[in-house]
């Protein structure tokens, strides 16, 4: 069972367009928990799939509809993941979709140790971004950083991007996923627990604490991508 140690947020809607606040906030909250081994997490993908609410239900383990409007710049929650009987600390960023807080996130993939990348299974357009996505976190991010690709809201009756094209996107870029709803629970807790049990076994291996992006694809389809989401 995860633990909670403490969390933030930076979504007041009064701090529309205030990029600096947000991100020295963030910043700040990172060198706190910097000398505490945290490992840096963050939730990326389009606005709308569920980050916000994904985050919230492995925290307090309940699903609130209508409770969340669009993130405004970052939030940030730090948990304690038993894996094994041996403590993994995240240090979980949640950050918003939308391409005005664009500049924000990017910072943020700098020196992050793992990110979930989720699109929204019953929105196709979501699904297709994440090539986009992954475009940018290979610009941002180091080449070492871990990725599990996360098809939120399964609970939905409405389908438009199947399990099997999931499980495909993920393995072209040699990277973990599973399927999740915030609203249900289901596999919450399990998708926080992959990623915890990947940074662990880097980390006895005395390695990268993160599993290696397959850089040399990235690399291949980067020149026919803009990295432009939206």
């Amino acid at each position: 069972m995860p633990r909670n140690i403490s969390t933030g947020r930076v979504t007041d809607p009064g701090l529309h367009g205030s990029y600096k606040e947000c991100l020295v906030y963030g910043i700040n909250q990172h060198f706190k928990c910097k000398e505490e081994e945290y490992h840096k997490t963050i939730l990326v993908g389009d606005s709308g799939v569920g980050k916000t609410s994904l985050l919230f239900h492995f925290e307090t383990g309940k699903f609130e509809p209508r409770k969340f409007s669009a993130t405004v710049g970052i939030g940030f929650t730090n948990k304690i993941v038993n894996v094994a009987g041996s403590d993994v600390r995240l240090q979980i960023w949640d950050t918003a979709g939308q391409e005005r807080f664009r500049s924000i996130t990017h910072a943020y993939y700098r020196d992050a140790h793992a990110l979930l990348l989720l699109y929204e299974i019953g929105n196709r357009r979501t699904f297709e971004n994440t090539r986009a996505w992954l475009c940018e976190i290979y610009e941002y991010a180091d080449s070492s950083i871990c990725i599990l690709l996360i098809g939120n809201k399964c609970d939905s009756t409405v389908r438009e991007v199947t399990t099997e094209e999931g499980e495909q996107l993920a393995s072209e870029y040699g990277i973990e996923f599973v399927e999740t709803s915030a609203k249900t629970g289901q596999n919450v807790e399990a998708a926080f627990n992959i990623i915890s049990r990947i940074l662990l076994e880097a980390t006895k291996n005395g390695g990268s604490s993160m599993k290696r992006v397959e850089t040399e694809h990235l690399q291949n389809v980067r020149p026919n991508c803009t990295c432009n989401v939206g």
